[in-house]
This record gives C-alpha cells, structure tokens and sequence, in this order.
C-alpha cells in the first residue's frame, strides 16, 4: 500500500510514482529525454521509499530494454521490416507507460510486458 503523507518533489507518493512511468513519454518533447528522467527520478528518491524504488526499477528495466528493442529495429530497418518493428515499438511504449501509470496511481505495480529484468525488485 502507497504511503500518502510523505511528499516526494512536492506530490505524494502515488502521483510521483504515476510521473515515473509517465515521465519516460518526455521523448516526446525533446529526444532522449524520456530515457534520462525516469533513471533521474528513480535515484533522487529510491532510498525515501520502498516503492519508488519498485517503480523506477520497473521503468528503468522498460527503458532500457525499448532502447535494447530500439537498436535491433533500427538495424533491421535496412530490410523494411525494421520500421514496422520501430512503430509497433512506439505504440507499446506508449500505451505501457499510460497503464503503468494508471496503476501506480492505484497503488498497484504493474510490471511491462517483454521487459529485459537488469534490476531486480
């Protein structure tokens, strides 16, 4: 269960760790952005709460293991289908950190599909 009295840069437990997951769409705005604020955001707080740790460990492993998907799809993209996988790549991304955030703000963990587990939580 999320702790509410705590706030963590001036939001509450819940909603920092709703902007974990959300924070990886900042891609959005500037490139590579997205890949940065969710490592950042994890290790500002991880030793505040057990959860933040939980949930920027769960972001962390999505992030790199996209990047990881991202490397494959950008060399296949010599042979077409490589760009089909980009786009499907894109789509996911953003469709998993929607659901992710939606269920921390719910206090619940959601792990992402076909993530590459580097850390352990």
């Amino acid at each position: 269960m999320l702790d509410q009295q705590e706030e963590y840069w001036g939001m509450s437990l819940k909603s920092y760790c709703m902007l974990i997951h959300l924070s990886q769409l900042a891609s959005i705005v500037a490139p590579g952005l997205g890949f940065v604020l969710p490592i950042v955001m994890w290790v500002a707080n991880k030793d505040k709460s057990v959860e933040i740790d939980k949930h920027g460990k769960v972001t962390v492993n999505w992030v790199i293991s996209c990047l990881i998907y991202s490397v494959i799809c950008g060399i296949l993209a010599l042979v077409f289908i490589g760009l089909i996988g980009l786009v499907v790549l894109a789509i996911l991304n953003f469709l998993f950190a929607i659901i992710a955030a939606i269920k921390a703000n719910d206090g619940v963990l959601w792990t992402y599909p076909l993530t590459i587990r580097f850390l352990k939580y």
